[in-house]
């Protein structure tokens, strides 16, 4: 990779006041080398920026830790994945602060074309246990990336269970990777890394602090299409990812527990107020992801030789026939047609029964 290029990369999240968000914006208006040479006057005129930003830019001159991170990145062949880039996780540009850059180890695909986050408590149940290792055995023909964030309980569990049954499993971390959190799992991770990955936005150095859990959180929720909650109270970091998983319109799922168990309070909550949709097995979740396999009929290949499509809609279904389901965001992204336009061309391709909708505006092939 270009050492002068990546080192910018480093750089760009080093700057103070300036997060995900705000990089994102500098790179609409600037190519990442002149960002740090940019006049203070053109910095101000960007939405949302002003005279702190603009200043902590021009400031800027701690390259000397970059280069540090540079050398860190080529000594332990570490895989940097900046936003614009095709590995980076896909589905995670969908949320509006998605990292700007992300450290990986690992050999898992990180676009997969099925990825599910599990998630739950650390302290949990026999029950807890049971529910997820069932779950993930009934997954293991589909070749779905199991996503998680290494800690104990329910993570753990995840972890273990996707490489019993030969699927590829990502541990997303609240710290750098050159230490392993907690350090019990230090096994577990080299297993990971030949049977899945390791992921995080932090860099060297960055202990696992308490406000890191809930930033690494969101992308746990964001790179999958669903969140499956397995066991958890009414506080802690798997409601946290529920609830972020709600805002970027992914769907979310929680397991059932029993009214007066604590373990399962925070799911029966989740489902009681529709934050997430009640699931007792691995079925349930193929069939509300629409991901059965699908034989096409000879009628049904007929049938779509004679459709005539207009422009737009030739564009969502060569969208729609990449994947089992498509989010309405990734449609609205990956055909570069204005948002009516997708609309227009979703309507009318369901009006011909050629694609139908799902819940979590999910659309596919009929």
């Amino acid at each position: 990779m270009n050492n002068k290029l990546l080192l910018y990369q480093v750089a760009l999240t080093l700057i103070p006041n300036i997060g995900p968000v705000q990089a994102k914006l500098l790179l609409q208006h600037f190519d990442i080398d002149e960002i740090f040479n940019a006049r203070k006057s053109l910095l101000e005129k960007i939405e949302g920026f002003g005279e702190v930003r603009a200043r902590s830019i021009r400031a800027f001159d701690n390259f000397h830790e970059a280069e540090e991170e540079v050398a860190f990145i080529e000594k332990y062949k570490i895989k940097p994945l900046f936003i614009t880039d095709k590995e980076y996780p896909q589905r995670l540009l969908n949320c509006y602060d998605s990292p700007t850059l992300l450290y990986y180890r690992g050999n898992a695909g990180l676009n997969n074309s099925k990825i599910i986050s599990v998630i739950g408590t650390r302290t949990h149940t026999d029950y807890g246990r049971q529910v997820t290792e069932s779950l993930i055995q009934d997954l293991s023909a589909l070749n779905v990336l199991i996503v998680s964030g290494l800690a104990y309980g329910i993570d753990a569990i995840s972890h273990r269970e996707a490489i019993r049954n030969s699927l590829p499993t990502v541990g997303v971390m609240a710290h750098g990777l050159d230490q392993i959190y907690p350090a019990q799992h230090a096994n577990l991770a080299k297993d990971m890394i030949k049977n899945g990955g390791l992921l995080t936005e932090f860099k060297s150095n960055s202990n696992p602090d308490k406000h890191n859990f809930p930033i690494r959180n969101r992308i746990v929720a964001g790179m999958s299409d669903a969140t499956i909650v397995v066991e958890t109270g009414l506080r802690g970091g798997s409601m946290i990812t529920a609830e972020l998983a709600n805002g970027y319109n992914k769907d979310v799922f929680a397991f059932p527990g029993k009214v007066t168990d604590s373990k399962s309070a925070g799911c029966n909550f989740l489902i009681k107020n529709n934050k997430a949709m009640l699931l007792t097995d691995a079925q349930e979740l193929i069939e509300m992801m629409g991901w059965e396999e699908k034989k096409k009929t000879r009628a049904s290949l007929q049938k779509e030789l004679f459709i005539e499509l207009t422009a737009d809609e030739k564009i969502v279904m060569d969208i729609l026939k990449q994947k089992d389901s498509v989010h309405i965001d990734e449609l609205n992204l990956g055909s570069g047609l204005s948002s009516s336009a997708v609309a227009a061309a979703i309507l009318n391709l369901e009006l011909q029964n050629i694609i139908s909708s799902r819940p979590g505006k999910l659309y596919s092939l009929t």
